[in-house]
């Protein structure tokens, strides 16, 4: 694997001859790190150089140990991906080398459809499956309301899964071992959705692991608000993929797109983006658009565009 220079990690590289160790980068916390070595001992408590940290969970780091369960990252590894958002003033990691991006939803309480479009257009931009979980499906009576509002993206082609995580966990966690065993999965969601329920159903020591990290990062009572990598369980005690947890939010900024990216991450424009009448529309307000054209006619739905246009008059604004 090809590595990006020590200064990736926040600056150059010690001068003392202490050895280089590998690892994988499972929790963060502010500039604390945990790191699970390579050889299989126990994770470690890590820090970057200098003062800025570009370190995610999933990264794979080389680190050189300052004692038995410290250690300084001197390097990160080169990386499939990078999950994040961002606004004008400044950006937020969620975690990189990821195979998918697992939305949580529920029937209640009401999910917002700005975020779950926000984290599609992330996923697209990032070559990352996304899956939609709607979560607590047993409260028939706001069922309904979450189906018709997801058909859309049902439509799209997007994969949509419907569970009761407390009332049928058994079914859930056989649904969802289907969709995560055997591939690197970040479950983003708003808080209230399920996720913490999702975690402790498909990982059986996920209160205890996460009291552990906790101590470890020195993050006191502030357990939920770190990011942490879990080794899903497999047979004959071998990881069968990995679950990495984030915060709940409330605003998705996606600042450092670019307008093309953003044209291509949505499904729906993609088919259309070669029909229009310039080779630079803008698919706001230009005529011979083919992607206003099929807004016009029903086959694009018109809160999609809305976002879409949202998304770029966001990223084209300047700070002064």
């Amino acid at each position: 694997m090809k590595r990006r220079s020590t200064q990736a990690a926040g600056g150059a590289a010690s001068s003392n001859a202490a050895a280089t160790l590998h690892g994988v980068v499972i929790a963060a916390h502010g500039r604390h790190y945990l790191v699970a070595p390579d050889d299989g001992g126990p994770a470690l408590q890590c820090f970057p150089r200098g003062k800025k940290s570009e370190v995610a969970v999933g990264d794979r780091v080389d680190y050189q140990s300052t004692s038995a369960d410290q250690g300084v990252i001197v390097a990160i590894g080169e990386r499939r991906n990078l999950l994040y958002r961002s606004d004008q003033f400044k950006s937020k990691l969620f975690a990189a080398n990821l195979d998918q991006l697992l939305i949580v939803l529920a029937t209640e309480p009401h999910f917002s459809e700005d975020l779950l479009g926000r984290a599609l257009v992330a996923a697209e931009a990032n070559d990352l499956k996304p899956i939609i979980l709607l979560n607590k499906i047993d409260l028939e009576a706001a069922l309904p309301l979450a189906r018709q509002r997801l058909e859309r993206y049902r439509a799209l082609g997007y994969t949509v899964l419907e569970v009761s995580e407390k009332k049928h966990p058994q079914e859930a966690h056989a649904i969802l071992c289907e969709h995560l065993n055997g591939h690197q999965t970040i479950l983003l969601g708003q808080s209230g959705m399920g996720k913490s329920t999702l975690v402790n159903l498909l990982i059986p020591d996920a209160e205890a692991a996460t009291r552990e990290i906790s101590t470890a990062l020195n993050s006191g009572r502030h357990t939920t608000t770190f990011t942490r990598l879990y080794r899903l369980p497999g047979e004959h005690g071998k990881s069968a993929g990995a679950l990495i947890d984030s915060p709940g939010f409330q605003e998705f900024g996606l600042y450092h797109l670019t307008e093309g990216t953003l044209e291509r991450a949505f499904p729906e424009f993609r088919p259309l983006l070669a029909h229009c009448r310039f080779y630079n529309c803008h698919h706001l307000h230009e005529p011979g658009c083919a992607v206003l054209e099929a807004v016009e006619d029903g086959r694009i739905a018109p809160a999609r565009h809305e976002l879409y246009a949202q998304l770029v008059h966001e990223i084209s604004q300047v700070v002064r």
